[in-house]
Formats: structure tokens, sequence, C-alpha cells
């Protein structure tokens, strides 16, 4: 009982050491602009049928599109597939051949599209691979005695290639261009309860993955990230500052900012704005609110405060720099 006490206690010191270890962090969320800068100009589309897409890439990538909204607004208008087949039929165009450049800028045209999305499906490819894979079993009740014997294993590896380019109608010049890949490798044995999955089957659930990276690449986006705050005094606080600067921690971790904004103006005053641990923990709260020009300015006052180097305060005004710019192009790329 004695060990086991001593051992609890170790495990509790230790567990809290850890935790003041570590510092407390902020989840941000920022708007990114588009990869693909030019989509934002051609927002009107049509996705034809790709050549060879006997798993339905061009589909999964024209219901990827439709799903697509900022700020609760489409950002894609998609011609109707109904319509331009109706139109395909009537010119009597081959929708296999839409895939050339200037046959996408007339079949745009006709259809009012600004562009075309179109693309090849190489056929999904599955390499099968043999072996011998060792197993123990145990031959009494307390697996004393031991029998050692091999099974056969199949290694299936299935790949797929996926070329997708957009042509903007307008300008009759290719946007994007670029190939799609994906690859994995399934084993299974013959002592094994699950079965190997059809190359057909992984290349469905790759197609999905190709049409979600490939949206990705044409759209505004946010992405998450956390930002550590600082929670150590720089200069010699009293107990009541300290204070101050323990509960607007607090108040941060329950993401209620306005009281914890209270107390950090308030430390700032009381510390006659000598200190930058409180501009840097605001500077936080405003990044984390996406008002990212006041939290510029209470990270820039930090880093006039502060003589020898802050990791984090240094970091901070080089991403909020960065984030501005994102914001700026991407708020551009949603009015257009």
């Amino acid at each position: 009982m004695h060990y086991l006490l001593v051992e609890k206690l170790f495990l509790l010191f230790f567990s809290l050491v850890l935790m003041q270890g570590c510092s407390q962090k902020v989840t941000v969320q920022a708007l990114v602009p588009a990869e693909v800068e030019r989509v934002s100009h051609t927002k009107k589309v049509a996705v034809v049928n790709f050549k060879n897409d006997s798993i339905g890439v061009s589909r999964k990538i024209e219901t990827t599109l439709a799903k697509v909204k900022i700020n609760n607004k489409n950002y894609f208008t998609l011609i109707s597939r109904r319509d331009f087949n109706k139109i395909i039929q009537e010119q009597k165009l081959q929708s296999s051949a839409l895939s050339s450049k200037n046959s996408s800028v007339k079949f745009g045209e006709i259809v009012s599209a600004e562009a075309i999305i179109s693309g090849d499906v190489h056929y999904p490819r599955a390499e099968d691979s043999y072996y011998y894979a060792r197993r123990v079993r145990c031959l009494d009740e307390k697996c004393q005695k031991l029998s050692r014997y091999t099974v056969r294993c199949i290694k299936r590896i299935v790949s797929l290639n996926v070329d997708i380019r957009i042509v903007d109608v307008t300008k009759g010049d290719i946007i994007f261009a670029d190939t799609f890949s994906r690859e994995r490798a399934y084993r299974h044995c013959s002592d094994d309860t699950n079965a190997l999955p059809s190359s057909r089957m992984v290349a469905q659930h790759f197609a999905k993955s190709i049409a979600d990276e490939f949206v990705y690449k044409l759209t505004p986006h946010y992405r998450t990230f956390e930002v550590e705050l600082l929670d150590e005094p720089d200069l010699d606080y009293s107990d009541k500052e300290e204070d101050l600067l323990k509960y607007a921690l607090v108040y941060i971790e329950k993401k209620r900012y306005n009281k914890a904004e209270e107390l950090l103006i308030r430390l700032i005053d009381m510390t006659d704005s000598k200190s930058y641990v409180p501009f840097y923990d605001l500077g936080v709260i405003y990044e984390a609110r996406g008002k990212y020009k006041q939290a510029k300015e209470y990270y820039e006052y930090a880093q006039n405060l502060m003589l020898a180097p802050v990791d984090e305060i240094d970091e901070a005004v080089e991403r909020i720099d960065r984030l501005i710019r994102e914001e700026q192009k991407s708020m551009e790329q949603l009015n257009r």
C-alpha cells in the first residue's frame, strides 16, 4: 500500500509539472485565398463529362462545387448538366471531344459559361503480389505449447491518375491544368476476416478525394491554428497585477473575451504601459476575433516594449501581416 501511495503521489506531481509547462493556447480561424487566383473571375462554370470516366469523377467535382458556400452564399454558379446535355445533342457535339481547348471555348460560349472544367481519367490500376506471413498459435489452454505456421497473403497496390483542366471561355486560354494522383496499398491474408477491396471500390474513394482536393484549390477557405498566450509576467508584478493576468487567462480560456480584455487593460494601466505581456495577450484576443488591424497594433506595442527577443511576439507580428494580406485577397476573390 505504501508503494502504491508513493506512486500515485509521484504521478500527480508529474502531471502538475507537465500542466505548468504547457502554455495556454487560443484557436484562431483565418480566411485563406484560393490557390488558383483566376478562378475568382470565372465563377460561372460548366463541368463536362471527363474522358474514360467510369467512376464519376466529373459528377463528384460538380457536386462538390455546388456545395461550396462562404458566408452562407454559393461561391460558384453551375450550369445545369441537363441544359448543356440538351445543347450537346442539339448541336451534335461529342461530349468526349469537349476536353480540347477550342471545343471547350465553343461550348462555353453556347451555354454562357465563363469557364469549362474537363479532364481525362486514366483507368484505375491494381497490381497484386503474393507473399507468406508467419503465425503462432497455442496448442493448449495455458499456451505452453506453440505451433508456428505460415499463411498465404496478397498485397494489392491501387493507383489512379486524373488530368483536370479549366479553360477560360472569354480569353480562350487554360487557367489551370494538373494531374491528380492517388495510390494505396492493401494487404489480405488467408486467415483474415475482412475482404480485399476491389480496385473499382478504391477508385471511387480516390475520385471523391481528388474532387475535394481540386475544389479546395479553387476556393477561399478557412484554416484553423493555435496561438500561444504569454502567461508569465515580464516585470516584477504585484500580487494584484498577477491576479489580473491570471484571471484574464481564465476568461480567455472560457472565450469571455470582453471580460479578459477589461482585465488586461487594467493591467496595462497598473504597470504604466511598460509590460509587453498584456499587450501581446490583447493582440491574441483580437486575432481570435478576426480583427487583425487591432491585433497588429497590440502586437507592435508589445514588440516595442521588449528588450530581449520574444519568439511569440516576433512570430505574431509576422503572422498578422500575412493574415491581413490573405484576408484582403480573399475578400477581393469573394466580391468579384
